[in-house]
């Protein structure tokens, strides 16, 4: 077990976190899965991997917005598995924002979620990833580079994760790889933040004509983490064609 590499993946308990952490699991790594409010969940999932692996995982509870709380994750982390050899920064908000309207609260969750815990997660990792030979993967949106209308914090918060994906492969080369995945449409959001004519607008102007499964990004995301070795630097787009003519 002491060979099995050490991932730790925010907002693991639902959705894509939920499909990255069964995907890395299933290919041999021992998962730390970091959860906010969706204790049931986090609780269901790590169960489920023990089950299959005794041992192989870690629950994680903390707001990521509590940069303070950043660096235990880490250190709980270490004390339970003894090393860190990669680290996932999935958990996001996304809301529309209206030009006029928008707040300070908004904004401190849009970029706090979105590009202020990647930064302080990644630093606190950092030495252990350079002790491992390890990897950083963050999770983007296509919309970093192409904002979606009525979202312009979001966007500039992923635009912002883009930036500081390439800042941190410059910062942590040569031992720690730092990539990241940009999504389309892959599960849409709980709480109908698009009704149906704005999700077959979406669709029709997907070049595969369909939206893509959570599985496509953990595919992904494995790929960079434990399959990619000469890869830094990068952001890989998994977006069924999207982006390329948006």
């Amino acid at each position: 077990m002491q060979d099995e590499k050490v991932i730790l993946i925010t907002g693991a308990a639902r959705r894509v976190g939920a499909c990255i952490a069964r995907t890395l699991h299933a290919a041999g790594c021992r998962v730390a899965l970091h959860h906010r409010g969706s204790r049931t969940d986090a609780q269901a999932l790590a169960a489920e991997l023990e089950a299959q692996r005794p041992g192989s995982s870690l629950l994680l509870q903390a707001d990521l917005l509590d940069t303070a709380a950043l660096p235990d994750m880490v250190s709980r982390t270490l004390a339970q598995f003894g090393r860190l050899d990669g680290l996932v920064n999935n958990a996001s908000s996304f809301y529309p924002t209206a030009m006029g309207h928008i707040d300070e609260a908004q904004w401190l969750d849009l970029s706090g979620t979105n590009l202020k815990a990647p930064l302080f997660l990644s630093q606190a990792a950092a030495p252990h990833l350079r002790a491992s030979g390890g990897a950083i993967v963050n999770i983007v949106d296509i919309h970093a580079e192409r904002p979606l209308s009525g979202y312009p914090v979001y966007s500039a918060a992923k635009a912002g994760l883009l930036g500081l994906t390439r800042a941190l492969a410059i910062e942590l080369a040569p031992q720690v790889r730092v990539n990241g995945v940009a999504p389309g449409a892959i599960e849409w959001p709980e709480d109908g933040q698009f009704p149906p004519a704005e999700r077959e607008a979406i669709i029709a102007h997907t070049l595969l004509k369909r939206v893509g499964s959570a599985q496509d990004i953990a595919g992904a995301v494995r790929f960079l983490m434990l399959d990619a070795p000469y890869i830094t630097g990068q952001i890989l787009a998994v977006d069924g064609g999207r982006s390329a003519h948006l």
